[in-house]
């Protein structure tokens, strides 16, 4: 008798999040247990109950209240997990704070680093030692997050980075932020590149640690682009969207690499977009003329 899986999506209450659960409900069997996580209990709830009664759902599918920002919480929650399921067989880490263009970046810097990199951090930290053989924890980041899109004198701070050299970019990024001195040390001005970077440089870090193991196991950790997609978080930031796939199409191509039988080992640790391995050190950094698009 197989074990039933357990999956665990962050910033799943709409958009791209929900449509992870939606997809890996549908696609899992009756027995595994898909676990939906956001901040606000309510919308938590009505976004677990919506899912469980689709018509394509056919795993169980519970609500979670997680805030990826708070370490502690997260650890509590893989430790739960461990305890009454033994573990879990995939983690799609995927919360994001809105950024707002009516606003400066430095107002918004402090919630968005906490959740997009605090929270990718704890995630990797907590869940990593709790994942099962043959499962996946998979970041969901962009192509933003090549080391190409910052500035030479920046890239060694990720370039081979431990995590927790990881950890402590961010914080010197986050203070150069809040004593007006970023732009003159090279950081770009749209918060969401730096920010990438470092989603994308701390998962090579724990993969780094694992690779061997890992792959001996047919486990997976990569992070993923999934391309441009029509959110509440995307959609204030461009005025095309005629390329712009919904969350549903969007969470395709990251479900087909979650739940393929086999770990293709070139993928072990990159930034995959649409099955393809995007080189790490691909990218340009900002140009003036992108600088001034951000407030």
């Amino acid at each position: 008798m197989n074990v039933p899986r357990i999956a665990l999506v962050t910033g799943a209450n709409q958009g791209l999040g929900r449509a992870l659960v939606e997809g890996l409900a549908a696609r899992m069997d009756a027995e595994d247990l898909v676990l939906l996580t956001g901040r606000n209990a309510q919308r938590v709830a009505d976004a677990a109950h919506g899912v469980a009664q689709a018509p394509r759902t056919r795993s169980r599918v519970e609500g979670r209240v997680l805030d990826v920002s708070d370490a502690d919480a997260v650890a509590a929650l893989a430790a739960d997990l461990r305890e009454r399921h033994g573990g879990v067989d995939i983690v799609l880490s995927n919360a994001v704070a809105l950024l707002t263009p009516g606003r400066s970046q430095s107002e918004q810097a402090d919630e968005f680093i906490d959740v997009a990199n605090g929270g990718t951090h704890a995630i990797l930290r907590s869940f990593g030692p709790v994942l099962r053989p043959g499962g996946r924890l998979i970041v969901v980041a962009s192509t933003l997050g090549t080391l190409g899109h910052l500035r030479p004198g920046l890239q060694p701070l990720f370039d081979g980075a431990t995590l927790e050299q990881v950890e402590y970019a961010v914080e010197s990024w986050r203070s150069s932020i809040h004593s007006n001195t970023a732009e003159e040390a090279g950081w770009p001005r749209w918060l969401n590149v730096p920010s990438k970077v470092a989603q994308v440089a701390a998962v090579r870090a724990v993969a780094a640690v694992r690779r061997d193991r890992d792959l001996a196991n047919g486990t997976l950790i990569a992070s993923v682009c999934p391309g441009m997609v029509d959110t509440r978080a995307s959609r204030p930031w461009f005025s095309d969207y005629s390329g712009a796939q919904t969350p549903a199409r969007a969470a395709m191509a990251v479900l087909d690499l979650v739940l393929a039988e086999q770990v293709d080992p070139t993928q072990y640790g990159e930034l995959v977009r649409s099955g393809k391995v995007v080189p790490w050190h691909d990218g340009a950094p900002p140009t003036e003329q992108d600088q001034l698009l951000t407030p």
